[in-house]
């Protein structure tokens, strides 16, 4: 690998990293930059997975309690979401690289509506105090979970508009629930891709040093840097994304 790969994969996991911090949306930096240096397509999204999985768990650190009476008292929710996960990380395994590479454009479409619009829509549901029953809900679970899996990019705002309108409780409760599901799909999408041989280990390091960088330097950096100039940076990287691929 050339010096210049290497930089390019750790400032991109520092971009990534620094941004999921504030906003969220390090995928938009962190897949890309998988690509660039040669990594075929579904290796590139199953590295980028790994890479950014810890900034998901760090999430958690100190959410013991909550996590238990929020998560432990519904089993049933845990193991739908998880074998969603699984199903969907298999998915992108068995789909291979013709198939993926064609859905890109339109996967980081999706997602970049999704950070574009996802606070407005998230507002609008907690105005409008809406609830789904509760066999709806388990459905549409399951499929951001397949989503989580496959793809995830965009998968914190899909779970906070789901739990804005399955009871979700306060603010807090919901990004604790958010925060836990999309660690759980992405612990579940990564243990299958490395038992699936499809995570470059090498490439995988570099972004993580980068994005473990990035996430401090993005939680100091949190106060001082709006996330809504960040929200703006992102949709536009996406967009340019959208179109390079397309």
């Amino acid at each position: 690998m050339q010096i210049t790969d290497m930089a390019l994969l750790a400032g991109a996991g520092l971009l990534g990293g620094l941004c999921n911090a504030i906003a969220g949306g390090g995928t938009f930096f962190t897949f890309p930059a998988l690509l660039a240096v040669g990594l075929p397509p579904v290796s590139a999204g199953a590295t980028s997975a790994l890479a950014i999985w810890p900034g998901h768990a760090a999430s958690l650190i100190g959410e013991g309690g909550l996590l238990r009476q929020e998560l432990g008292a519904r089993p049933g929710r845990v193991a739908v979401f998880t074998l969603a996960s699984a199903l969907g990380a298999g998915l992108l395994l068995v789909s291979g690289d013709a198939l993926f590479r064609r859905l890109i454009p339109w996967l980081l479409l999706f997602a970049t509506l999704l950070f574009a619009l996802g606070p407005v829509v998230n507002r609008w549901l907690a105005r409008r105090q809406a609830r789904v029953p509760p066999r709806v809900a388990g459905i549409a679970e399951a499929v951001v979970a397949l989503y989580g899996g496959y793809f995830g990019a965009g998968l914190g705002v899909l779970l906070l508009a789901l739990l804005a309108v399955t009871g979700g409780g306060d603010l807090r409760r919901q990004n604790v629930v958010k925060n836990a599901l999309a660690t759980l799909a992405t612990s579940i999408a990564v243990l299958i891709f490395a038992l699936g041989g499809a995570v470059a280990w090498g490439p995988a390091a570099l972004v993580f040093l980068g994005a473990a960088l990035g996430g401090v330097l993005g939680g100091r950096l949190a106060r001082r840097v709006k996330p809504q100039v960040l929200r703006a940076v992102v949709v536009c990287l996406g967009l340019v994304l959208v179109w390079h691929y397309a």
